[in-house]
This record gives C-alpha cells, structure tokens and sequence, in this order.
C-alpha cells in the first residue's frame, strides 16, 4: 500500500479543514518514513526478492519497531500527543491525527502477506492482496480519489493550479505506483528506503504549496 494511505489523509482534511493537509500526509506515512529510516540504521530488514508477491519484491521479514501492531499503536499515540500539544489542539483533535497514523496498519493488513507482528516478531498477520495485483492497484487508486473528490467538494479553488492541481497530483502518483510493475526490482533495501523517504518529503512539500490553492468555501483570499 503506498498512493491509498493518502486517500485517507485527505479524507480527515474534508473533515476537518484545522488540520494542515503536509501533515495529514506525513502521518498517514509516519510508520513508512520510520521504517525507512530503521532500515538505513540496520534497525529493521528487509530482502529485495524477485516475485516475492505479484505487486512487490519485498520481503519484510523483520520490522517490529514500526509494523507490528504494538508499534504502530505507540507511534500513533506518540504523534496524536505531539501534534495535540505543539498545536494546542483538544485531545479529540490529536486523537484524529494519532488514528491517521494507524490507519496505515490497517491498510497495510489488508495488502501484506504475514509480516505484520502482533508484537516483536510474534503472531505475524497480513491478507496478502499483493498476491492480486490489479485488485490491490484499483483499491489504492479508488482510497486516493475518492480523497482527494471529498477534499475538493469541501473547498473552492483559487486559479487553475487550485482548479487542477489536486487531480494532476492523484494522476502522478497513481502513475508511480503503476511503475513498479514494468520496472526491474530495485537492487538493495537501502534504496527502496531513500527513494522512500524523498518521495514523502516530496509529496509533503507538494501538497502544502497546492493547498494554499484552495480554501474553505466560506474564505474569499489565500491564507497569509
């Protein structure tokens, strides 16, 4: 799973337009962008495997500190605190933010095969709808534009980048992530995992410039 966990980002936007959309988007993928660093830090593993699923060669065959279910609920809660006392928001609001963050374990359930722990590296979970190629595609692609229609639908543009620039974004990453398939696997871990972390920083940067292009239907003018 990788353009879906966006969906729900924008998703929580639609509902509630306090939150800033780069964060939205650096919480659906904060379990991802820990991930990648452990993997750089030799922390957690993974194998680079030919045909290891029909979506992904990725054998992550050790990550308890990230993806295991115990992991993913402290870093949940760790960023819903961090962001609720940064931002002075009501706890409800960082149980919002602390929920987008878990959201990636759910999706991730759903596509993995057996390589989510329920701790350490105990009780490994997963559904395995990497096996289904074109059926995990079009669930990606369905959770990241149905997102990005609901954030649409709850703010206006501003100029033709606010106009079309959300669904030429979606159109990009849906592009990225069809690329995998007819391109040769990567050659280490280490470089699924910085190309992973550019394009979170990426995206981040992309989506706080195009939201700035769109404003709350009651907003007549760019944020300052």
């Amino acid at each position: 799973m990788f353009i879906g966990h966006y969906g729900v980002g924008l998703i929580a936007k639609a509902k509630r337009p306090q939150f800033p959309l780069w964060l939205l988007f650096i919480a659906v993928q904060l379990i991802d962008v820990i991930w990648a660093l452990f993997v750089l830090l030799g922390i957690e593993k993974v194998r680079i495997v030919p045909g290891y699923t029909a979506s992904s060669p990725l054998d992550l065959y050790y990550m308890p500190y990230t993806h295991s279910l115990l992991g993913a609920a402290l870093w949940s809660v760790a960023l819903g605190a961090l962001c609720a006392m940064v931002y002075r928001w009501k706890w409800a609001a960082g149980v919002i933010v602390g929920l987008a963050v878990f959201s990636h374990w759910i999706l991730d359930l759903l596509v993995h095969r057996p390589d989510l722990a329920l701790y350490d590296s105990h009780m490994k979970m997963g559904l395995g709808l990497w096996n289904y190629k074109w059926l995990e595609f079009a669930l990606e692609v369905a959770l990241l534009f149905f997102g990005i229609y609901l954030y649409m639908r709850s703010t206006r543009s501003v100029g033709a980048v606010g106009r079309y620039g959300f669904i030429a974004f979606g159109i990009v990453m849906l592009a990225i992530q069809a690329s995998q398939f007819y391109t040769p696997p990567p050659p280490s871990g280490s470089t699924v995992a910085i190309s992973a972390l550019f394009a979170y920083v990426l995206f981040a940067i992309i989506t706080a410039w195009l939201e700035r292009r769109r404003l709350p239907a009651s907003e007549s003018s760019l944020p300052s």
